[in-house]
């Protein structure tokens, strides 16, 4: 499921630090070391009118070992890493769910792994996903439903790396008395169709021992549910952050956070097509290295990372800071991984919304594990490989 709806267009920057050119003390210590040298017996005229002559010259060819030194140390590097860095295209759904990401490209962390990633910013992982599989990206981050998706309609993509989950939640109006979600039966419920919040409300029904014609579903994107749950249009909603987020700050009392942890896990993750991965192998393993060195960067750094992801998807920090511990960031592929694409999977295979003669996909086929077990084998947990 890809947070189709996320946020809003930022701008994403990259910090290049400047480089010390060095002392110019060491010439100038080397001319002092000659004159200092002179023994007291020597024809101090004749040596002094020829040190009068070369000492200009000595300056001048000083001034020009300075210069070429500075030059070298800050421009020739410089222009020397850029045309070795390996270019890439990044889709890159913008929003909090992309932190991962956007850490490595604004505090140049792709960079220092020999990468320049040009990155397209969009407002659902599908369409990260669809660009790269049309061939306008390289790189997609994306959500388990448009992997699920791709990977039914026989699609060769690589699901290289999760980068990130999240759980879905559930708000309701405080009048509508639900007080657990098995007081949610006879209720109008918001969610949003053909993402993780169908499933997760299909799969919250079902571990309430409802069915959905207990409730009256009700389709909405994101940013509709809130202004239809203060107008009493609907009873509650099943999405993702920073809606719920929003929703609480805007009705306050009005509102309740139901208690459905665990119930389902939105991901995102990291997807190239298969042809990619096989023509460039050294170029992922660089980008799943930079998202491991951006992850270390935000746990060590977390209120400079919440200004980061903030100011790049166009939120405010003190609404972002709240709901900054709901988001876990961690590169890794493991079990708790392949659950999520087969219930998204088996969710699609139950309500037909699959390409025709859709089965169950062999996901072994689909995550491809050589590349971050290259980088890091540790953060490779999954039982079946």
């Amino acid at each position: 499921m890809a947070p189709g709806e996320h946020t809003n267009v930022g701008r994403s920057s990259s910090d290049r630090p400047g480089e010390d050119a060095g002392s110019a003390a060491g010439p100038f210590g080397a001319v002092s070391a000659i004159t200092s040298g002179l023994p007291p017996s020597a024809a101090r005229g004749e040596i002094v009118m020829h040190w009068n002559t070369v000492r200009p010259i000595a300056a001048i060819a000083g001034y020009a070992s300075l210069c070429c030194l500075a030059i070298g140390l800050a421009i020739g590097p410089d222009r020397a890493s850029a045309a070795e860095l390996l270019k890439a295209r990044l889709a890159q759904n913008l929003g909090p769910i992309s932190g991962l990401a956007i850490v490595a490209k604004s505090k140049g962390i792709f960079e220092k792994h020999g990468l320049d990633i040009t990155v397209s910013n969009f407002t659902s992982g599908k369409q990260c996903l669809d660009t790269v599989i049309g061939g306008g990206a390289d790189i997609a981050t994306t959500a388990e439903a448009p992997v699920t998706a791709s990977a039914m309609a026989n699609q060769p993509i690589a699901f290289v790396a999760g980068m990130e989950y999240s759980d879905l939640k559930t708000l309701v109006a405080a009048k509508a008395g639900v007080k657990t979600k098995a007081d949610l039966r006879g209720k109008r419920i918001g969610f949003t169709a053909g993402t993780g919040s169908e499933v997760y409300t299909a799969t919250l029904l079902k571990s309430a021992g409802l069915t959905p014609k207990d409730v009256t579903l009700v389709n909405l994107r994101p940013q509709e549910m809130l202004p239809a749950l203060a107008a009493g249009s609907i009873d509650a909603f099943d999405t993702w952050e920073p809606h719920v987020a929003n929703a609480k700050k805007a009705l306050g009392e009005a509102v309740a956070e139901v208690d459905t942890k665990g119930t389902y896990s939105e991901t995102f993750n990291i997807v190239v097509m298969r042809s990619y991965l096989d023509a460039n192998p050294a170029l992922v393993e660089k980008f799943i290295a930079a998202l491991i060195d951006a992850e270390v960067w935000m746990k060590a750094h977390p209120d400079e990372a919440i200004t980061a992801v903030a100011e790049a998807v166009g939120m405010k920090r003190d609404e972002l800071a709240p709901i900054w511990a709901d988001y876990v960031y961690r590169v890794r592929l493991d079990d708790r991984l392949i659950e999520i694409l087969k219930t998204h999977s088996a969710w699609r295979l139950e309500s037909g919304n699959h390409p025709p003669g859709a089965v169950m996909p062999d996901f072994s086929k689909v995550v491809v594990t050589e590349s971050l077990k290259k980088v890091d084998p540790t953060r490779v947990t999954l039982s079946w490989k």
